[in-house]
C-alpha cells in the first residue's frame, strides 16, 4: 500500500505544538488550550522534524484548527515591546543611523567576495543542520577538526559515531569536504537569488504584494520551508500580505526572513535604514517581531559593510540601531555580543548561549541571533574565523554560516582576501531551481548585485 503523502509544516496537528511553544516564549497564557490539545490527544512541538509521519485523525485535525484560531487571539504582553509595523518600530527606534549624504555604489569585487562568503559559511553548515550541539563537537573532534577550521569530512569517522550522530543526510552527499562539487541548492541561496530577481523587476520601491506574486510565478512551493511554507499557502488560500504572515503561522519568529535579507542589504550602501526598510517589506510576507527584526538588523549591517565599513562591531551597531531596542532580538544580540567579549574561548562562549537560550526552537531566530553577534564579535572579522564559529556553535548551523560569510566576505573585501580552501570547491558554480539561474557564477551574480547599485545611484 503507497503510504500517504503529507505536506510537512502547514498540517493544523503538526503545528499546534509549535503555536503552543511560540505563545510561551511570548507570555501568552495558553495553559486552557495546551491541556485541550493534549486531552483530545495531541502532540508537543516536534524539536526536530516537520511533521509525524501518518495523516492526523479527521477529529484531532478539526480540534487543532479550532486551538490554532483561538491561541491567535489571546494578547501578548510583549506586543508594544516588539511591533511588527513599521511606523512603530520607526518609533521604537530614535537612534537610527542617519542617511548619507548622496548615493553610494559598492565595489563590484565586495559583491562577489560577499557572494562567495554566503555560499561557503553555508555549505560549511550544510551537514550537520539539525544536529545537536555535542554531536557537532563529537564529529569534528574525531576527525581532528576542533576548533573548526575547514570542511567537515567523514572521512576516517570512527562507524559509531557516525550511527551516533548522523549527518544531514540530504546534505552531506554534496557537503562533506570528499563530496563537495559546486553549490548545491539551498534556500539560503534561493532567496537571495529571488531578491536580486524582485529589484530587476520591480525596484527598490516594491511591494510585499510584489513579493509575494514573484514567489507564486518562480519559487517551486517545495522549495519552501517552515514560515515561508505557510505563507505561501496562505497566498494560495486568497490570504493576502500582511495576513499571510499571521494566519496559522507559528513559524512567523523564525529564521526564515534573516535569510532573505543580504541582497537588501548589499545594494543600499551606507544607508542601513533604507535597508532595512526594505527588507521589512520583504519579511512581512512571512514573519512578525522577531522574525522580521531579524531581517533588518542583517540588512543594515550588510549596509554598513557595503558603503565602505571595515569593522565588524560597528557594522553590528548599525544593525542593532534599526530595531527596537527593548525587543528579544536586540537583548540576544546585546547578550551575544557581550559575552563574546567576557571569553577568551569561543566553546565558553557556546555554552552560555546555550544556557540562555536553549528553550528555543533551535531555528527560532532569537538564540541565532545570539549565536551569530558573538562568532562576528569574536572573530573580529576574520572570515576563517567568522563562519567556523558560528557553524560551531550549533542551532541553524547554514543559516548562520551563510549570513557570517556574506558580512565577512563583504568587509574582506575582494575574493582573492578569502582563503582558496573555501573558494575554490564552490567552482563558481551555484545549483538553484530559481528560474534563470541554476549553474549561474558567482562573478555573474555580482555583475547582476553591482549593476542594480549603479542604476539605483544614477537615479535623480
Amino acid at each position: 500500500m503507497t503510504a500517504p503523502v503529507r505536506a510537512t509544516w502547514v498540517q493544523p496537528e503538526d503545528l499546534v505544538g509549535h503555536e503552543l511553544r511560540q505563545a510561551a516564549e511570548d507570555g501568552r497564557d495558553a495553559r486552557a488550550l495546551a491541556h485541550r490539545w493534549y486531552e483530545a490527544g495531541g502532540s508537543p512541538a516536534p524539536e526536530r522534524a516537520g511533521a509525524s509521519a501518518s495523516p492526523a485523525p479527521p477529529a484531532l485535525r478539526a480540534v487543532a484548527l479550532r486551538l490554532l484560531d483561538e491561541l491567535a487571539l489571546l494578547d501578548s504582553p510583549l506586543a508594544d515591546d516588539e511591533p511588527t509595523e513599521l511606523d512603530a518600530i520607526r518609533a521604537a527606534c530614535p537612534d537610527r543611523p542617519s542617511p548619507p549624504a548622496g548615493p553610494r555604489t559598492v565595489d563590484r569585487d565586495r559583491l562577489h567576495a560577499a557572494w562567495l562568503g554566503r555560499a561557503a559559511g553555508c555549505l560549511l553548515g550544510k551537514p550537520v543542520e539539525k544536529l545537536p550541539l555535542e554531536g557537532i563537537r563529537a564529529l569534528a573532534r574525531a576527525t581532528g577538526n576542533w576548533p573548526l577550521s575547514t570542511w567537515f569530512t567523514g572521512k576516517g569517522l570512527p562507524p559509531a559515531l557516525a550511527a551516533t550522530y548522523p549527518w544531514n543526510r540530504r546534505s552531506a552527499p554534496t557537503s562533506l569536504a570528499e563530496n563537495i562539487d559546486g553549490m548545491p541548492e539551498d534556500d539560503d541561496l534561493n532567496h537571495p537569488l529571488l531578491a536580486l530577481r524582485l529589484l530587476q523587476r520591480y525596484g527598490r520601491d516594491f511591494g510585499t504584494a510584489d513579493l509575494a506574486r514573484l514567489w507564486l510565478e518562480e519559487l517551486p512551493a517545495g522549495r519552501t520551508f517552515t514560515a515561508e511554507r505557510i505563507a505561501y499557502r496562505n497566498l494560495l488560500d486568497g490570504i493576502e500580505p500582511p495576513d499571510t504572515a499571521r494566519h496559522r503561522n507559528p513559524f512567523r519568529e523564525w529564521i526564515g526572513a534573516q535569510i532573505r535579507a543580504d541582497v537588501h542589504g548589499w545594494t543600499r550602501p551606507g544607508d542601513p535604514v533604507a535597508a532595512a526598510e526594505q527588507a521589512h517589506r520583504d519579511a512581512c510576507l512571512s514573519h512578525t517581531g522577531n522574525g522580521v527584526y531579524g531581517a533588518m538588523f542583517t540588512a543594515a549591517a550588510l549596509a554598513e559593510a557595503a558603503g565602505g565599513g571595515t569593522d565588524v562591531h560597528g557594522c553590528l551597531a548599525a544593525g542593532l540601531r534599526v530595531v527596537p531596542p527593548r525587543s528579544r532580538f536586540a537583548r540576544a544580540v546585546r547578550d551575544g555580543i557581550a559575552t563574546a567579549r567576557e571569553e577568551s574561548g569561543f566553546d565558553a562562549v557556546v555554552d552560555r548561549l546555550h544556557a540562555a537560550y536553549g528553550r528555543y526552537h533551535w531555528v527560532h531566530v532569537v538564540p541565532n541571533a545570539a549565536l551569530l553577534a558573538a562568532a562576528l564579535t569574536h572573530a573580529d572579522g576574520d572570515f576563517t574565523g567568522s563562519i567556523c564559529r558560528a557553524v560551531s556553535g550549533g542551532w541553524d548551523t547554514d543559516s548562520n554560516g551563510a549570513t557570517a560569510g556574506s558580512l565577512a566576505g563583504l568587509l574582506a573585501g575582494h575574493p582573492e582576501a578569502l582563503p582558496e580552501r573555501w573558494t575554490a570547491p564552490l567552482k563558481n558554480r551555484l545549483a538553484t531551481s530559481v528560474p534563470g539561474f541554476d549553474t549561474v557564477g558567482f562573478d555573474t551574480l555580482a555583475d547582476l548585485t553591482h549593476r542594480l547599485t549603479q542604476e539605483e545611484a544614477l537615479r535623480p
